[in-house]
């Protein structure tokens, strides 16, 4: 393709590709920050009152920006297009027309009805590689609202979390949105594995088309449910909610110490044995009740109950410590800015930093977690802040 404009990042895997993104909120945005992360030119064609996230706060960074729109829009270019009007239309299909990879997450049948279609694009950019993000996919689910809330329930996700009806619980959503994050992610995927066909690997023998790649909210979610949907398949039995426990393993849960919880992840009855050995209460493990994990699991609350008793009488962090020394899967119930500081204790480097200029004419520094894609020849690069709305629209760069 031509008339290729440098990369917001200096480098990067995806360097030289353009992606024309259309979408909004998370699921699209996430992923082409992603692809901006590694490289990618990712233009973010935006409505004249811009993604609605940048709408949804409080909070604000430094900036003034909202947090929501922040945290998944870094290392992109803004550009407004109206495509209510001729000549915005007329700019958004130049920018799809120049790219490699177009995304979009529109109910479906809106891009077409704009001209901006999969076929329609194709035949003008043979290489596009078209990706379309819905709900429920654009055939007999092509008028559901895809609203990560709505997938959670309908998808089987909150029959799954949240504490047991016999405990007084409800099915309860994940506390972030999930599942756009699990479609953006797979939107990555597909997009890459795209790209790789139609360009080909070391022997240049890709075929030099794109395709369309299309990935939806429920699709991820089903997907993501792993060992429950497996085990659903082969038994006919839906699991339920559990709380904290694991339908497969025990002891692997949340149990109280005498000052907060512990999660106990134990998947061997080696570290059975050591936990009860730590415990002062080695007869566990030769209990015949407890002796294996599938025991573990039929004999599941007494073998809670007896823990419980023993965890009761130290606090968290001195229990921790023992687990960890003998080598036990044990750690605290953090929050989010405790998960932050122990990534930095180890050396994870989670979170990306870049500068932008403030309403105050200052200059800030906007932090975001990092992505966690650790490449050693091609790192990830953070150039570029969250954008304004419309920042880049007069560049010389776009498209005449």
């Amino acid at each position: 393709m031509n008339d290729r404009a440098a990369s917001t990042a200096s480098g990067g895997a995806l360097r030289g590709i353009r992606v024309a993104d259309f979408s909004r909120v998370l699921a699209g945005p996430h992923a082409t920050m992603i692809l901006a992360d590694l490289g990618a030119d990712v233009i973010k064609i935006e409505s004249p009152e811009g993604d609605g996230t940048r709408q949804w706060s409080p909070p604000v960074n430094a900036v003034g920006q909202s947090t929501y729109f922040a945290g998944v829009n870094r290392g992109k270019r803004s550009v407004v297009c109206d495509l209510r009007t001729p000549e915005g239309l007329a700019r958004a299909a130049e920018l799809a027309r120049t790219a490699d990879v177009v995304i979009e997450n529109f109910k479906p049948g809106t891009m077409e009805r704009f001209g901006l279609g999969y076929e329609t694009l194709s035949a003008e950019n043979p290489g596009v590689v078209y990706c379309s993000i819905s709900g429920f996919g654009d055939a007999a689910g092509r008028d559901l609202p895809g609203y990560d809330l709505l997938v959670q329930a309908v998808g089987g996700l909150m029959s799954i979390t949240g504490q047991s009806d016999a405990a007084g619980g409800e099915p309860t959503k994940v506390g972030v949105a999930l599942v756009d994050i699990l479609t953006g992610l797979n939107a990555v995927i597909g997009i890459q594995a795209a790209l790789r066909a139609r360009d080909g690997g070391a022997d240049m023998s890709g075929s030099g088309r794109g395709q369309h790649v299309k990935v939806t909210l429920l699709g991820s979610l089903l997907s993501a449910l792993a060992n429950q949907a497996s085990s659903t398949l082969e038994t006919g039995v839906a699991p339920g909610r559990m709380g904290n426990a694991h339908p497969s393993i025990s002891p692997y849960e949340t149990l109280d110490a005498a000052d907060q919880p512990v999660a106990l992840a134990v998947g061997t009855d080696g570290q059975f044995a050591r936990l009860c050995e730590v415990l002062g209460v080695p007869g566990l493990a030769a209990d015949e009740r407890f002796a294996t994990n599938p025991q573990r699991v039929a004999h599941r609350s007494e073998l809670r109950a007896a823990l419980a008793e023993r965890l009761r009488t130290r606090p968290a962090a001195e229990w921790i410590e023992a687990f960890t020394d003998a080598n036990i899967p044990a750690g605290r119930v953090n929050t989010i800015a405790q998960a932050i500081e122990l990534a930095e204790t180890l050396g994870l480097e989670p979170v990306a930093e870049t500068a932008a200029l403030g309403p105050d004419g200052e200059r800030h520094t906007l932090r975001s977690v990092a992505n966690p894609v650790f490449l050693s020849a091609t790192p990830a690069r953070y150039a570029a802040p969250p954008p304004g709305v419309g920042e880049h629209q007069d560049a010389s760069w776009l498209p005449r």
